[in-house]
């Protein structure tokens, strides 16, 4: 298919959080947005809000941990668009139990790695499988500061977190002299479903790990777009392999 005008995007967990605020931010910089999330109900607000600003997107269901459902997703954003631009591997999860590693149960470890890495390898290998083709693109992988430093009483989402930077950083290597640049995001504490989620199960953590913050606050989920934008954009083309934290200074 003719590639149409505009870049194209694709984003997964799109429907809420940080991948609901690089949607907007996107769709903002007149890129063709491909949404695609788990919850239907929430992707689905994010394509109106997206609509409601004379955006362009589009949105499919889509479980990351499922090849099958993101070789759809590229599918769909390839015959509607022509052609994929960027590629941002948002879609996470965290354990439903924070708890020492020999207390981790198996059905944490298997969900949390089967989204949160498995999901970044198929979105990398289909969105690369197009890239080479066209011979050019961008891969934003969105990792965490629990993939650079330990994360205590949460092995399953620490593990998974250091094998998307260390993935970001093998496939970089790899596909340089393809004209594919492929970098992450570390966020730190940032205001999202995953965080609210954790203050809900301990509710004390909430001050106490902002007191740790130098900044003495939470991250904003537009904080996190703007990285996602300037790595998308012409101003960061020399630029791949690499890990943007972003952490109020947390990680000092």
């Amino acid at each position: 298919m003719k590639k149409m005008n505009g870049k194209t995007v694709i984003i997964t967990g799109a429907g809420s959080g940080l991948g609901k605020a690089m949607a907007i931010a996107f769709a903002q910089n007149e890129y063709n947005v491909v949404l695609s999330d788990i919850n239907m109900d929430n992707v689905i607000k994010v394509h109106e809000e997206i609509q409601a600003i004379n955006g362009k997107s589009i949105y499919l269901r889509t479980d990351v941990s499922k090849f099958e459902e993101v070789k759809d997703l590229v599918d769909k954003a390839i015959s509607t668009y022509g052609a994929l631009d960027v590629m941002i591997n948002n879609a996470g999860i965290g354990p439903k139990n924070l708890a020492p590693t020999a207390k981790s149960t198996l059905e944490d470890w298997d969900n949390v790695i089967a989204v949160n890495q498995t999901g970044v390898f198929y979105g990398m290998k289909l969105a690369l499988l197009q890239m080479t083709i066209q011979g050019y693109g961008n891969i934003i992988n969105i990792a965490s500061l629990a993939g650079l430093k330990a994360s205590g009483n949460n092995i399953s989402y620490s593990a998974s977190k250091f094998a998307v930077v260390g993935m970001t950083k093998s496939a970089a290597l790899e596909y340089g002299k393809k004209n594919i640049r492929i970098n992450a995001i570390c966020p730190g504490y940032t205001h999202s479903a995953l965080l609210d989620s954790m203050f809900k199960f301990k509710p004390e953590l909430e001050e106490g790990l902002k007191k740790m913050i130098p900044f003495q606050r939470y991250g904003e989920a537009s904080e996190i777009a703007d990285a996602a934008i300037w790595l998308a954009s012409e101003h960061s083309t020399f630029m791949t392999g690499q890990t943007i934290v972003l952490d109020g200074g947390l990680s000092l």
